[in-house]
């Protein structure tokens, strides 16, 4: 069985792609409901770890506070 491509360690999600045949879009329209950003975007620009808060103002700043690395 082929899985989906993410790089989201939350597989335990119900909406991570691996968990169902609808790709990201659940995911995708979970985050833009809720004014967040997807965890995917987050892990590009660094590992994140302890974090309760995706919104797009505190991935904002967690870009600043990374972005060196890129």
């Amino acid at each position: 069985m082929n899985k989906h491509f993410c790089n989201c360690t939350q597989t335990e999600c119900e909406k991570h792609p691996n968990n169902h045949d609808m790709g990201c879009d659940p995911c995708i329209k979970k985050n833009l409901e809720l004014g967040e950003i997807p965890t995917c975007f987050w892990f590009n620009i660094s590992k994140v770890t302890g974090k309760t808060n995706y919104s797009v103002e505190n991935f904002t700043q967690f870009y600043l506070d990374h972005k060196k690395g890129l």
